[in-house]
């Protein structure tokens, strides 16, 4: 994993930065998470309004992100006390523990690695950025939301739960799918394909076709 990323210049397809890290739960290494799917994100800072609806949601919902398989990992560049301090708010006003590590970047040596530092916005707080990293090391999503606007986590659970599909599948998730609805059969590439394909799928045209059997992976729809 390259360990020399630049600001803003992680891309979809990257190796994963490593990093070892202060949190909430001790030190740890990324490399911990290996053979695992990792959902990285940063917020802005502890004690905010946003921020703390965004870790109750996150919280809510972890069971459901460990049962893919998946850990979650918060980040800012707050220090530990701060943090355990936040969360025992949460606590205190919620009964919610958070459960997922959070990370205190002091030194902003992750979020510059990661690209979460945005200059137009600020260069002392991270952004609502997101990071799916897959059980290989390699960064296979990004997202990014304003400091104002709190994430939809049952669409970072959507995402997540597509991709998993795409990789065990072979098929691609067509626009607002959601788990148990017909996935998109990979476009052929032959003309035996196209007849095949046509003959055998749920067609629009010869390049758009439905796969009704395969929609989901013992998914629960009543997320969604």
């Amino acid at each position: 994993m390259n360990e020399n990323c630049l600001n803003n210049a992680i891309h979809i397809g990257d190796e994963a930065p490593l990093f070892n890290a202060n949190t909430t739960h001790g030190p740890l290494k990324l490399s911990d998470y290996a053979g695992r799917w990792v959902i990285l994100f940063s917020h802005p800072g502890d004690f905010t309004p946003v921020c703390t609806t965004e870790f109750i949601a996150f919280s809510k919902m972890e069971p459901e992100f460990k049962t893919r398989n998946c850990a979650l990992m918060g980040l800012s560049i707050d220090s530990t006390p701060s943090h355990l301090a936040w969360i025992k708010s949460i606590y205190n006003m919620t009964g919610i523990k958070v459960p997922f590590p959070i990370i205190s970047d002091l030194d902003m040596s992750i979020s510059r690695k990661y690209g979460m530092l945005a200059p137009d916005v600020s260069t002392t707080q991270t952004i609502r950025s997101v990071f799916f990293i897959d059980p290989n090391g390699k960064i296979r999503a990004i997202l990014q939301y304003p400091m104002t606007n709190g994430r939809n986590i049952g669409e970072i659970l959507r995402l997540l739960d597509a991709m998993q599909l795409s990789d065990k599948n072979k098929v691609s998730t067509p626009a607002n799918w959601i788990p148990g609805s017909p996935t998109i059969v990979t476009s052929p590439k032959t003309s035996d394909e196209v007849f095949n394909n046509t003959a055998n799928q749920n067609c629009i045209d010869w390049y758009l076709c439905y796969n009704d059997s395969i929609s989901s992976i013992g998914i629960d729809k009543n997320l969604f």
